[in-house]
């Protein structure tokens, strides 16, 4: 079964749990947490006990009930990524009702994020989940207080023992998203609102940019991106303040964004709408972030990305169970899922049978009516094709999986492909001098490009032809191509 008909089998299981989840809570500190945790009652299968030896010769005994505690930065009603988040939780409790029991914190602010996983802690949670990049270091302080509990730590980079890292990565679609928008835009300006500009979101808003001008350069457009941080992942007022700046200051008629409200999807609807009403002399369509956003604005979403976490929770969470990961040899387990894992999605909605929307079916005609030459085979084909062949070409890459998992194979990603050699030279096997493609045989960040850093915008950034960032570059992104105007922090 593939992971679009498990998540429709997931998401049936969850609609008659609902209610049930919605009302098993834990107790937070003496009052009830900031929102109830789901637990399914089934009857626990008992399973047989497994002793794991490390090689430092400690023993770990993998608990016969996973009680796990996810942390969010956001609101779970926020429709972002602490929203997706407790999906994730929701599809893995559903599914090992068995033998996990889980709760969730929600908008905890970094400061407070010590005495939250206290409390959980002393409520005999094992496995907690941090889920905002400004709680790794203290995510690895408490590695280290606790060191017989378990920690991942969503999006960071720091890692022990006891401590974990994972992130669902969306800039390959952020990339087909910016495809898109270079054949949409009529002024040529795009917009991106951002949260912060941290790595991630510079690695997504230039990837998104890349895609643009691929497409709109070809249609004779001057692309420019133009970005404001708003300093917050959930403020709908300032999200929506800086998309109004950009559609009227800057011309702007094409939007993405990382933030994790509603806001911009519903004032792009209604500006969309005003413009098909002949309000307003250009439209704004806009890409849907982590969540599928078609419902908050049908005329004006054009597509956009939807991420997944179930997929490396459910991996993170039977592993524990089976004692392959224990307290003492996380310090090189790093899942950094892209569009071949089924981490992540292009799309705008999700039907009620699984099914996801690629497309906004309101702007399919315009893009296949749109032509452009695909770079990779010198063909012409309209951007709907170039959309989903390039698509297609990031999802068919299985063999990029396994090296996803940890740190010490991260090196190995950026390698497009490998050849075998033939056993006897003289009698050749069937794969004898084959190429074995290991990742997508292309990649956004693959040169010429050529950028600024964002702290220094005299300071040049200078990609050769051919060169292909690897993950450690892409980790750290401190720059942006040149076509991208930033306007500072708001």
């Amino acid at each position: 079964m593939d992971v679009k008909t498990l998540t429709g089998v997931f998401i049936i299981l969850l609609i008659i749990v609902g209610v049930v989840a919605f009302y098993a809570g834990t107790m937070y500190g003496g009052q009830q947490a900031s929102a109830p945790g789901g637990t399914v009652t089934t009857t626990v299968t008992k399973t047989e006990t497994k002793t794991v030896t490390g090689g430092g010769g400690e023993v770990w005994t993998p608990p016969e009930k996973i009680r796990a505690a996810f942390v969010y930065v956001g609101p779970i009603g926020d429709f972002g990524f602490s929203y997706m988040h407790d999906v994730g939780r929701r599809v893995a409790e559903t599914l090992f009702s068995e033998w996990l029991e889980t709760t969730y914190v929600e908008s905890v602010t970094e400061d407070k994020l010590g005495e939250t996983i206290d409390n959980l802690v002393s409520q005999g949670y094992n496995v907690i989940f941090t889920t905002s990049f400004e709680f790794m270091d203290k995510t690895i302080e408490k590695g280290e207080q606790y060191p017989n509990v378990f920690f991942f730590h969503c999006s960071g980079y720091r890692r022990r023992s006891n401590v974990g890292t994972y992130f669902a990565d969306l800039y390959q679609v952020y990339y087909l998203n910016g495809l898109i928008a270079g054949a949409l835009t009529q002024t040529g300006h795009i917009g991106y609102v951002a949260a912060f500009t941290i790595p991630e979101v510079v690695r997504h808003l230039n990837a998104f940019a890349i895609g643009a001008k691929e497409v709109g350069e070809q249609l004779g457009k001057d692309i420019q991106v133009h970005v404001i941080e708003i300093g917050a992942w959930f403020a709908p007022d300032k999200a929506r303040s800086a998309a109004e700046t950009l559609w009227r200051d800057y011309d702007v008629d094409v939007l993405a964004f990382t933030e994790d409200s509603t806001a911009i999807l519903e004032f792009g609807q209604e500006i969309t709408k005003g413009y098909e009403e002949g309000k307003y002399d250009h439209p704004l369509y806009v890409f849907s972030h982590y969540a599928p956003g078609y419902i908050y604005g049908p005329d004006a979403v054009v597509s956009g990305q939807i991420v997944k976490w179930e997929t490396i929770y459910l991996d993170i969470l039977s592993k524990i169970k089976a004692g392959i990961y224990t307290p003492f040899n996380l310090e090189n387990v790093d899942y950094w899922y892209l569009l071949n894992s089924g981490g992540v999605e292009l799309g705008a909605h999700v039907y009620e049978n699984g099914t996801v929307m690629y497309i906004n079916p309101k702007f399919i005609p315009t893009l296949k009516s749109i032509t452009v030459t695909d770079k990779l085979t010198n063909r012409q084909v309209s951007v709907y094709e170039l959309v989903m062949s390039r698509y297609e070409m990031f999802r068919n890459a299985p063999l990029l999986t396994p090296l996803q998992l940890t740190a010490i194979t991260h090196q190995y990603e950026n390698i497009g492909k490998i050849n075998i050699p033939p056993v006897d030279p003289n009698n050749p096997d069937p794969y004898s001098q084959v190429d074995i493609y290991v990742s997508s045989y292309w990649d956004p960040f693959t040169g010429p490009l050529s950028g600024y850093l964002k702290e220094d915008p005299s300071q040049k950034v200078t990609i050769p032809e051919g060169q292909r960032l690897s993950h450690d570059d892409l980790w750290s992104m401190d720059w942006f191509v040149d076509w991208v105007v930033y306007h500072g922090a708001t």
